[in-house]
């Protein structure tokens, strides 16, 4: 989602801003822009499309100045040109703004009859107009900005500089992430920490409704009552250099390689190879009173949910509810005193899922939360955190972050079902070693890319596929459905096997290829019957399955790709890897964007 970055200092300001802009990325936009202050005039360098594009403008019309503003933008209101990119601006205040001013109409309206002319579309440009009518009436740029705050609806981030202030920036929060970096002589402003990175290792975050005020050598924060506090200032872990792709073509694969380090890095929190247990961060609740557990998720994270969901009530024999974050908020939803809630999220900066966590707080529940970015508000804002450590994705398409959260809640799952009762020693052991042997098993899977690269050629010339899984291995068919939506644009559908002929069977034909995905586990008889229903209506199976069961369906199949033979438990961890790698191949062979697919963004902090 849109990315904020800004800068206050005695170096050039530009450069520094598009590095940190070049940071932001993986969080997706649709154009870029900076604004500085060169002889205390705000000058600004915005363009459509991709961060190079706004290299090309600052080559040809270069801006100086020690304080800036920088933002990569995700469409909301207006379409994605440089009219509609920020920073917005008046002569006197230039405003980067991520998130979504729900009272623009209003405030436009207000603004119009005062004689301002909007130039833009977006919700954000009432934010500078604001500010400049209260700088028209002769108050200072703090309280303008302070009274402005006052008069938003919604869910912003905000970077504000001002003409002729050159040792002023202004930031806010109210919804959205902002993070303020603390230098020698200069400050930094940031959407998280991977934007101040390679400036900055000292951090503080700014709390719900905080505006914060920076010059080179002083910073003052105030809270959303105006009264001046404290922050913490920390050591951020982050690394500060740039994430690069390495020996591959696109950050996409190189995360799906890096699966068997990261999976191994996420066990290694959990699991006791010595004793060959898993072991949970102690909880300020006790999981063996827990009644009832919710899971809240959005896109990939969710279809992770509801592989635990599976877990969680075979093995620890706890009902679980599921719904994805957008819908869970709004339905008000009864829960029981004293259950668990548990939200995860790559970023643990989404919009959705936070909210549905605040609702969850207010009902008496304990908060769990599985993130993969330390420090984030997902994490500040619960009881108890599991980190995922699959180091930074760049990739807007998750693979290793979903990996990592599936590993994560093999782990809980298991611990809970001991705290439980609910599982012997000896099935506790059979699970554990299941899970450890899961990087190498994943290492095995990757030596298919090259067969998955030549199926992945007439997957390509398909208009729809169909995805096929029973049990645990139905929310895996689901996530390689979105795969294969998300990177090359072809529709796709998971679907639970058994429900084919309550509808979709009617979809088949041969043009439609279908991929099944059938571990060896007690639904694999009732997958491979209902891939022959596939096969009698001409669908071309591509089946997954282990050593055996590809011989069982070899009459019966296009092609087939051999899976390690695994416990049934892990299964879904495994298989994730073979629909991520066609996906992947899909997609380069169509010549989209791998990494940066088209409409979407990494971190949704916007509803």
């Amino acid at each position: 989602m849109c990315g904020i970055v800004g800068f206050i200092g005695k170096k050039e300001a530009a450069p520094l801003l598009v590095e940190g802009l070049k940071r932001l990325e993986y969080r997706g936009y649709d154009s870029a822009g900076i604004a500085t202050l060169p002889d205390g005039k705000i000058e600004r360098r915005r363009a459509e499309g991709k961060i190079i594009n706004l290299e090309n403008t600052l080559n040809e019309r270069p801006t100086a100045g020690t304080i800036g503003i920088g933002h990569t933008r995700w469409a909301t209101h207006g379409i994605p040109n440089e009219t509609n990119a920020h920073p917005h601006a008046t002569e006197r205040v230039a405003v980067v703004h991520n998130g979504i001013i729900e009272n623009f109409q209003e405030l436009r309206a207000e603004l119009v009859e005062k004689g301002f002319t909007p130039h833009s579309e977006t919700d954000s440009e009432v934010v500078p107009l604001l500010i400049t009518s209260y700088l028209n009436e002769g108050v200072s740029p703090i309280e303008a900005v302070k009274t402005t705050l006052k008069r938003l609806d919604g869910a912003f981030a905000l970077g504000i500089i001002f003409a002729g202030e050159d040792d002023l920036l202004i930031g806010a929060r109210r919804g959205s992430p902002l993070a303020v970096g603390f230098g020698e002589g200069e400050m930094y402003l940031g959407s998280d920490a991977m934007a101040l990175a390679p400036l900055t290792k000292k951090i503080a975050y700014l709390d719900e409704g905080d505006w914060v005020v920076l010059k080179r050598d002083q910073v003052t924060f105030y809270n959303e009552d105006d009264q001046e506090v404290s922050r913490e200032i920390r050591e951020t872990a982050m690394s500060g250099a740039l994430i690069g792709k390495g020996e591959h073509r696109h950050y996409m694969l190189k995360e799906i390689f890096e699966q068997p380090q990261v999976i191994g890095d996420t066990l290694a929190s959990f699991f006791n190879p010595t004793a060959q247990t898993i072991s949970m961060p102690d909880f300020p609740f006790d999981l063996a009173t827990i009644p009832r557990i919710t899971i809240v998720a959005c896109g990939t994270s969710f279809y992770a949910g509801l592989v635990a969901k599976y877990w969680i009530e075979q093995y620890a024999r706890i009902g679980v509810e599921i719904d994805v974050a957008s819908e869970f908020r709004y339905r008000e939803a009864p829960m029981e005193k004293g259950g668990l809630s548990l939200f995860i999220s790559q970023s643990g900066e989404t919009a959705d899922t936070l909210a549905a966590l605040r609702y969850a707080k207010s009902q008496d529940q304990h908060i769990m939360s599985i993130v993969n970015v330390p420090e984030s508000s997902m994490e500040r804002e619960s009881h108890a955190v599991l980190h995922t450590h699959a180091g930074p994705e760049i990739g807007v398409a998750s693979t290793k972050a979903f990996t990592t959260q599936l590993t994560v809640l093999a782990c809980f799952s298991i611990a809970l079902a001991k705290a439980k009762g609910a599982i012997d020693p000896t099935l506790e052991a059979r699970l554990c070693k299941s899970i450890a042997e899961v990087p190498a098993r994943v290492t095995e899977i990757l030596n298919h890319d090259e067969s998955l690269r030549d199926i992945a050629h007439s997957v390509a010339e398909a208009r729809d596929v169909l995805y096929l899984g029973r049990g645990a291995s139905f929310p895996i068919a689901m996530e390689g459905a979105l795969k294969l939506k998300e990177i090359s644009y072809i529709h796709a559908e998971g679907y639970a096997a058994g429900e084919m002929k309550h509808g979709p069977i009617a979809l088949i034909d041969e043009s439609v290829p279908v991929i099944v995905l059938a571990p060896s586990d007690s639904n694999f008889e009732k997958t491979a019957s209902n891939t022959q229903e596939v096969v009698a209506r001409g669908g071309r199976v591509i089946f997954m399955a282990d050593k055996q069961g590809c011989e069982k369906m070899a009459d019966h199949s296009m092609a087939s790709v051999a899976m390690p033979d695994v416990e049934p438990f892990v299964a879904p961890i495994l298989y994730s890897i073979p629909v991520q790698l066609l996906a992947y191949h899909v997609a380069v062979h169509k010549g989209t964007d791998v990494d940066q697919p088209r409409n979407l963004a990494k971190s949704v902090t916007v509803e």
